[in-house]
């Protein structure tokens, strides 16, 4: 499969239509049509359903769309890493869940463009198992993984900082004048749980017994969507402190949970991998920030 190719399949899957994928490629639709045919010879399936005048893509043609969308994606991130003329230039990536820890990081960045204009920056929202399929095809350069996750393949630096967990809760919840929520505050109450938190069954260990009382509805992946929900009085939500505007217009406020539920914040990248200049730069200062 030739990157020309996979970039002709890609304009043809976004088009949906054969001619006007061909103009957009400045090339002729029957030379754009025999490309494909062949590319579908050569894969030995059909990329793509042929319903009256739109093309629609079979389940082979989508999953071949996701990979060549990255193969492109890291193709032209490491022309541009190669091509600059200057030492510290390129793209620098970085996917991160949601996180108080992230000012550190983009303060280090903040630092890099102000001295290295010509960098251009990338950042990507998602939780460990999308940060890790990205690190593991080379999309992104660092990721920035909330708690205790299995680190196989890959390097870390653990930052200073520490997430704290806690509930967000509307001013007039009656658990509003607590200072800190115990595991038996919560019975009866209808929550809404971080999917990260979810998925390493963390408030399920730490409600321990109380866990079969309390109703949890549903979860969420970004933390402003799970916001309006507690505005709504529809939920208490389990999050990360910091991370919602509890300002008093904002009609929330978080509390700490007790016992306390504290994360590690560590910036990982796949291990014996030769770093562009920019991320060798990135991880230096970033180092600079924490041991200096």
């Amino acid at each position: 499969m030739e990157l020309r190719v996979l970039n002709y399949f890609v304009a043809v899957a976004q088009e949906g239509n054969m001619t006007r994928a061909a103009k957009k490629l400045l090339i002729s639709q029957p030379a754009l049509s025999r490309q494909i045919a062949d590319l579908e010879a050569e894969l030995g399936v059909k990329l793509f359903s042929r319903k009256s005048r739109r093309l629609t893509l079979t389940p082979a043609g989508q999953y071949l769309l996701e990979q060549a969308q990255e193969i492109l994606e890291l193709t032209a991130k490491t022309k541009r890493n190669i091509e600059k003329d200057s030492f510290v230039s390129g793209d620098l990536t970085i996917v991160a869940g949601e996180s108080s820890g992230m000012q550190r990081v983009i303060d280090v960045i903040s630092d890099i463009i102000k001295e290295h204009p010509s960098v251009k920056i990338h950042l990507l929202s998602g939780d460990y198992s999308y940060a890790e399929r990205k690190l593991n095809n080379g999309t992104v350069d660092f990721a920035v993984i909330i708690g205790d996750v299995p680190l196989r393949n890959y390097a870390s630096l653990t930052l200073p900082e520490k997430d704290t967990w806690g509930i967000l809760l509307p001013n007039d919840d009656p658990l509003a004048k607590k200072t800190a929520i115990r595991p038996a505050d919560l019975k009866g109450r209808t929550l809404l749980n971080s999917q990260q938190a979810q998925k390493m069954h963390l408030f399920q260990n730490w409600l321990g017994n109380y866990y079969d009382t309390v109703n949890f509805i549903g979860s969420y992946n970004l933390n402003f969507n799970g916001t309006l929900m507690v505005k709504n009085h529809a939920a208490l939500m389990l999050t990360l402190d910091k991370l919602a505007d509890t300002s008093k217009k904002a009609g929330i406020t978080f509390r700490k949970v007790q016992p306390a539920l504290h994360q590690a914040i560590r910036v990982v990248w796949k291990r014996e991998v030769n770093l562009s200049p920019v991320a060798e730069l990135f991880l230096k200062l970033l180092q600079e920030s924490i041991f200096e």
